[in-house]
């Protein structure tokens, strides 16, 4: 099931996504402190691809989403708990955002005030806290962040710090995953690129993200609450049968009025330590002619299982939590909405390594505008 593949996403990550055969790709002679020319207004525009696409460069992993938003994201070496992010929009002037956290052993990490400092090469940036994240994080200053790019690309020793505590940041791999970046937005040798710039004259969209109406809400009445009973309609599904043979462990049925005459329900089908894994079947009233429900995944695919699910019925969202290690440091996180007709895909995030990244940091793999 999908829950034990997740659970075992830092071990493999740990086994290939370091040995990963790529080198460091040239930066094209640009130094740390290279300036940056000012885009002509003339020029081809280059419309990006609307594919989600992620690519492993050493310890980095880059992920660009279906709206051409890339994020590199660097963990912390030697067993520490920190991690650096780059993301970069998809346009012509963009600056790049980067940010550090750290997770801290002695402190709290709930205090979100902690100053966190980047140090490159021995040179610090200026940084300011991010005071809505879950732990102590900064981010670099829009002044710096140009120049803090270029020095983590060339550079050979990177740390962050917080409350007392060091944490060393992988640099194997940067100047890969942030010319991967440029080649991605078409910025390669153009006087917006990160860190192979020319004089090539280009300017970068985006593509459209897609736009999501979520149906009208409606009154629950007696579903959604503890202690629900599966409809015998269901129970008799063999698919239904199957999962709940294996599944020693309990758990709570998921329902929902999703409509006049729709319904949502979630089988228990699989747990674990800290995963709880759900099949989710849409029918008619009193859970008549149950069918699978068809959950969208960035891939492509659809499922009809989520891991740590809920319904959350004002909103109309049907939300997915599927944690690599207990803390939730590392994992997949999705969020559905219910458009009247089908469950439509608002959000993916991922990280498969496990250093420390609340999911609200995640790199972002789908995403839709809800209106």
């Amino acid at each position: 099931m999908k829950w034990m593949a997740v659970a075992g996403m830092a071990a493999l990550v740990a086994s290939c996504g370091r040995g990963e055969a790529s080198k460091d790709a040239p930066t094209g002679g640009q130094s740390a402190d290279a300036p940056v020319a000012s885009a002509p207004d003339a020029g081809p525009t280059i419309t990006l691809a609307s594919r989600p696409e992620s690519k492993s460069f050493r310890d980095w992993k880059v992920t660009c989403d279906n709206g051409a938003t890339c994020a590199a994201v660097a963990p912390s070496v030697e067993e520490a708990q920190g991690w650096l992010s780059v993301e970069m929009a998809p346009e012509t002037a963009a600056v790049p955002k980067i940010l550090v956290g750290v997770w801290l052993d002695n402190t709290d990490n709930t205090s979100r005030a902690t100053p966190v400092t980047l140090t490159i090469d021995g040179r610090s940036f200026r940084t300011e806290p991010v005071t809505d994240a879950d732990i102590p994080t900064a981010r670099v200053v829009v002044a710096d962040a140009l120049n803090a790019v270029r020095a983590l690309a060339s550079g050979k020793v990177a740390t962050a710090r917080a409350a007392g505590e060091t944490v060393p940041i992988s640099l194997t791999g940067a100047s890969a995953s942030l010319l991967w970046i440029d080649d991605r937005q078409g910025r390669l040798d153009t006087p917006n690129a990160l860190i192979r710039v020319g004089q090539r004259v280009a300017s970068v969209q985006g593509p459209a993200i897609p736009v999501i109406t979520p149906a009208p809400a409606i009154a629950q009445g007696q579903l959604g609450g503890d202690n629900q009973v599966l409809p015998k309609s269901i129970e008799i599904l063999p698919a239904v049968r199957e999962c709940r043979s294996e599944n020693s462990g309990g758990g709570d049925v998921i329902s929902a009025k999703l409509g006049p005459q729709q319904e949502l329900w979630g089988v228990p089908c699989g747990s674990g330590a800290y995963n709880f894994t759900s099949n989710l079947y849409i029918t008619g009233p009193n859970g008549q002619n149950p069918v699978a429900a068809r959950l969208p995944q960035a891939d492509g695919t659809t499922s009809n299982e989520v891991i740590n699910g809920f319904y959350n019925a004002d909103k109309r969202e049907l939300v997915a939590f599927a944690k690599g290690r207990g803390i939730g440091d590392c994992g997949i996180a999705q969020t559905w909405v219910w458009t009247g007709r089908s469950f439509a895909l608002a959000l993916e995030q991922s990280m498969d390594s496990c250093n420390g990244v609340p999911p609200d940091q995640w790199p972002i793999s789908y995403r839709a505008k809800v209106q």
